[in-house]
């Protein structure tokens, strides 16, 4: 019988009567269940992990184990009934030995866009965990509880959710505390609808802005990903290195297992063309402190290649560095359907069923997010091309993940607090992340704009593509509401301004739609003659705000050969760029803000424009930040956490380059548009020279830096103390500089503070010419400064 949610949205939403032997969960409160085998040690929640965990292995038929790692998406139907809800009869079926996993029950059919096929609503999703979680728990064998997983880049991708900024986005907040704030809050929404794995955080490195997903990370420096990468699983899990889960808290999984940020050619899933050393010195850096700083428990392997090696295929990886190096107790997991593009794209082996034991046998645990891959496991077993241990270990890690979820024990849904999903607290938080995410990159003293409160209206013109939407970015979820900037502006103005708008363009046709296929840009002459249009109704403004930059569908993840999201040029798409030149005719003053996903390579606006602001992905409140910061209600404080090319032809161009690199080139310039760690202000900021709290230390020995910072303009703001080094003298070649330290400051008008900054032992290390991981004693450059170009420095010397 299926267990009836009913749920009052008046009073309060509560979970009322269950049918059978169900007692209704109210505030997360214990579903009772008839347990299979109730008495075996395994349900009982006072012996160790290690132990529950061995007892039930050792029950497990060799089809309930290979049941256990595969996961159910694509075929979400044949276990649904009318109204596409769980159907316990159809499950037995077709899974009689149980379901490891299912992902994403927020949706309805799996991979399907949310505008095509709507996503569940909270009370709908909970149900299905609900029915779900009954039907395993007592309909199975051994009454093995499912594991669900979302996705929550930046933030839970599902119905009435708070959405934040995208990655990228939160990356230039430059905050770690604020990163492990919004994935607390995230954790929260996802735990109280029955779900404990999110697909999050991505720590890839970012070094070629052609790859669509540069949105998705958290920039090109290993040390600032490093460090938010850490910030976010402390958030969604909670701090210290613990793997059983807090209440509110969910478990994390780390994306994606390596050089995936610098694919060849810049297309996503390409060959990662790197050396051993450059992935030790700059890929495996921001998955090492994860692993070793914070309680995660699952790491997804990548799509990519190393050395002519899949990830998915690759022991080394996996097993010597990841689970040996670093000491990894967690289980991996694959991309989606990156087991099977071993035989399919990668041509390694002739079938998935040769696929599946590559992998197991290589150190993948569990198969995403359909079981294409292992399904075939337990003949793979008979015929001995995959031992039973093999296959008990991928096993006992992902039951040891159940276990510690406290799947067991309590793995039911909280109505109560899943209604309070993307409530004010939420939005508020949203706001604040959109706000701290905003960098400024130019301003020729028109930002921040003035409203005065008597005479004559100025006449404000909100032109362009991105005015009047609220792009939230790829792996988007639905907020209750959300601001776009247009509305934000007219709500800040009120009265006091006259507001004109227009489009401007079309940048691409149809819906812009993130999962949709295709991708035709807008018509060229229907554009020109909306330019027309958008010249006429900005000829008498006073200012222009030209809203322009990226949709979803013209930069993204390119998952398939039908479904792209890379891109040869980093310059504007469409007839924006004539659309700005059309409007720069006007003699107006220009604010040019920039709503996109990659970094903003746009030579001409970057000239020609007056101010410029860079948004990014904002979320939900994206209006509301982005008006107040263009009026002066909140001063910019955002830094770039990537390097912005002046064109294509300078790619890769990160700001950590070797000491041969960058000589020059005939007719073009060398140096980046916008240098790695650039943001300007609204007030202004003088550092003092840097001091060390010692000149002279030992191998192995931390150094703290010193600088005062002080707001000499005239009005409240924030600037980021950023701490770089160069090894001056090695045995091998090393970057002409590494990031080592950074914090984000808030200044008064005409305050002053003395920021401290530990460099630790490990941003001195390198990788020797044996590969060995070493502190050569010698002279290192301490610089300091507000961006990567801009530093003043000094001398430490380290001795033996």
């Amino acid at each position: 019988m299926r267990i009836m949610l009913r749920a009052s949205l008046a009073a309060g939403a509560a979970l009322m009567a269950l049918t059978g032997p169900v007692t209704a969960p109210l505030l997360a409160q214990e579903v009772a269940v008839e347990k299979p085998m109730a008495d075996a040690p395994y349900w009982d929640a006072s012996l160790p992990v290690e132990q529950r965990v061995e007892d039930l292995l050792a029950r497990m038929t060799l089809d309930e184990k290979v049941a256990q790692i595969i996961t159910v998406w694509n075929s979400k139907a044949a276990i649904q009934g009318e109204d596409d809800v769980f159907d316990p009869a159809k499950a037995s079926q077709v899974y009689p030995d149980g379901i490891g996993q299912i992902a994403r029950p927020s949706d309805r059919l799996g991979p399907t866009s949310p505008r095509e096929v709507p996503r569940r609503s909270i009370e709908d999703s909970i149900q299905y965990v609900l029915d779900a979680q009954k039907w395993a728990m007592e309909e199975t064998r051994l009454g093995i509880p499912v594991l669900f997983h979302e996705e929550s880049l930046h933030g839970f991708a599902a119905k009435d959710a708070t959405a934040f900024p995208q990655s990228i986005g939160l990356a230039s907040t430059w905050d770690p505390d604020l990163v492990r704030e919004i994935n607390d809050l995230i954790a929260g929404e996802v735990r109280a609808r029955g779900v404990h794995l999110v697909l999050s955080p991505v720590v890839d490195v970012a070094r070629d802005p052609r790859w669509g997903r540069i949105e998705e990370t958290f920039g090109e420096d290993p040390f600032l990903v490093g460090e938010m990468g850490v910030a976010s699983v402390e958030g969604l899990s909670g701090p210290g290195t613990d793997l059983a889960l807090p209440d509110g808290q969910v478990m994390a999984t780390l994306k994606h297992m390596t050089g995936h940020g610098q694919p060849e050619s810049g297309t996503n899933v390409g060959p990662a063309q790197i050396s051993e050393r450059t992935l030790r010195e700059q890929f495996f850096p921001p998955f090492e402190q994860v692993v070793t700083r914070t309680p995660i428990e699952a790491v997804m392997a990548s799509y990519n290649e190393i050395d002519g090696i899949p990830s998915h295929s690759n022991s080394w990886l996996l097993n010597d560095v990841l689970r040996g190096e670093w000491g990894f107790r967690g289980a991996v997991v694959s991309d989606y359907y990156a087991i099977e593009d071993m035989a399919r794209l990668h041509k390694i082996v002739p079938d998935y069923k040769a696929a599946g034991e590559l992998a197991i046998n290589s150190g993948v645990d569990v198969d995403l997010p359909e079981g294409d891959g292992f399904e075939n496991l337990a003949a793979s077993v008979a015929e001995g091309k995959v031992s039973m241990e093999a296959l008990d270990t991928a096993v006992r890690r992902f039951l040891t993940m159940k276990f510690n979820a406290g799947l067991f024990d309590d793995p039911w849904p909280d109505l109560e607090t899943a209604l309070t999903s993307n409530g004010p607290e939420g939005v508020a938080l949203a706001r604040k992340a959109a706000e701290k995410s905003l960098v400024l990159l130019k301003n020729d003293g028109v930002l921040p704009l003035d409203l005065p409160e008597g005479g004559a209206k100025p006449t404000i013109a909100v032109i362009g593509p991105n005015a009047d939407v609220a792009r939230l970015g790829g792996y988007y979820g639905e907020p209750r509401a959300s601001v776009t900037p247009l509305e934000g502006i007219r709500a800040l103005v009120g009265d006091r301004a006259n507001i004109v708008h227009s489009l401007g363009v079309e940048i691409t046709k149809g819906d812009d739609d993130w999962w949709e296929d295709e991708v035709e840009l807008g018509d060229p002459e229907e554009n020109r003659r909306r330019i027309a249009e958008a010249v006429e109704v900005a000829r008498d403004a006073d200012t222009i705000l030209l809203f322009i930059g990226d949709t979803e569908k013209t930069s993204r993840e390119g998952w398939a050969p039908e479904h792209l999201g890379d891109r040869t040029s980093l310059d504007l798409v469409g007839e924006q760029n004539e659309l700005f030149a059309a409007l720069r005719e006007l003699g107006k003053p220009i604010v040019a803000v920039l709503v996109n996903g990659r970094p903003p390579s746009y030579p001409t606006v970057a000239e020609e424009a007056d101010a410029i602001l860079e948004t990014w992905y904002a979320g939900e409140q994206q209006g509301t930040a982005i008006a107040d910061a263009l009026f002066g209600r909140v001063n910019p404080g955002g830094k770039m956490p990537v390097t912005t090319a002046r064109n294509v032809g300078q790619v890769p161009n990160f700001y950590n380059y070797k000491p041969s690199a960058r000589r020059g080139y005939l007719f073009d310039e060398v140096t980046p548009l916008y240098p790695f760690g650039y943001g300007l202000s609204y007030t202004d900021f003088t550092m003092s020279a840097p001091v060390l709290s010692s000149a002279n230390i030992a191998v192995g020995q931390p150094v703290t830096v010193a600088t005062t910072v002080t707001n000499t303009g005239e009005m409240a703001g924030d600037e980021v103390v950023q701490v770089y080094l160069r090894d001056e003298i090695s045995s091998v070649t090393r970057p002409v500089k590494e990031l080592a330290g950074f914090e984000r400051v808030t200044l008064q008008p005409g305050e002053s503070r003395t920021v401290s900054i530990t460099i630790e032992p490990r941003s001195l290390m390198m990788w020797n010419r044996e590969m060995e991981r070493v502190i050569e004693p010698g002279e290192f450059t301490i610089m300091v400064g507000p961006n990567s170009e801009d530093l003043q420095s000094v001398t430490l010397t380290v001795t033996p």
